[in-house]
């Protein structure tokens, strides 16, 4: 059966998937991922609020970048795949960014006879500045095998 997602074999460090570029990001994404994560900072949905505690505009919340993020590797990669997730918070965005999400293998490696992959990955807008930054530990199916993610956590190094 063919899933369409890279084997352990076939994966090479510095392998990357397409960018996924998200936006021009609204008020509208920002009050939704409120909903949804039950974030209601009102600094991300209030402008009066927002502008009185010295920002310029609502802006958006760093695990909704993060989540974007994660949807490009679970994309990649695979719904199961991910072991582990990392991220850390920049600067922050605002509403008609564009923010493009990046990933990449770092190393890759084997342990207790799972494949495993290492990934960094960033979002940046439009200006190029990096809003996150992040790793992630992954396992990949081999070529031949039936596939269950069942590695013990956490016995990763890092």
């Amino acid at each position: 059966m063919t899933t369409g997602k890279p084997l352990f074999e076939s994966i090479k460090v510095s392998d990357a998937p397409a960018p996924l570029v998200c936006g021009p990001l609204t008020r509208t994404h920002f009050v939704r991922y409120a909903g949804a994560s039950h974030d209601f900072n009102p600094n991300h949905h209030d402008e009066v609020y927002a502008q009185a505690n010295g920002n310029k505009a609502v802006f958006g919340m760093g695990m909704l970048a993060g989540g974007y993020c994660a949807r490009l590797l679970t994309d990649w990669l695979g719904q199961d795949s991910l072991l582990r997730l990392r991220i850390r918070f920049a600067s922050r965005f605002w509403p008609g960014d564009v923010l493009t999400c990046m990933g990449w293998v770092s190393a890759k490696r084997e342990v207790g006879g799972k494949g495993l992959i290492d990934c960094e990955f960033s979002a940046v807008n439009q200006a190029g500045e990096v809003i996150i930054r992040g790793d992630a530990t992954a396992v990949l199916p081999r070529g031949s095998s039936s596939f269950t993610p069942d590695l013990p956590f956490p016995s990763l190094p890092g």
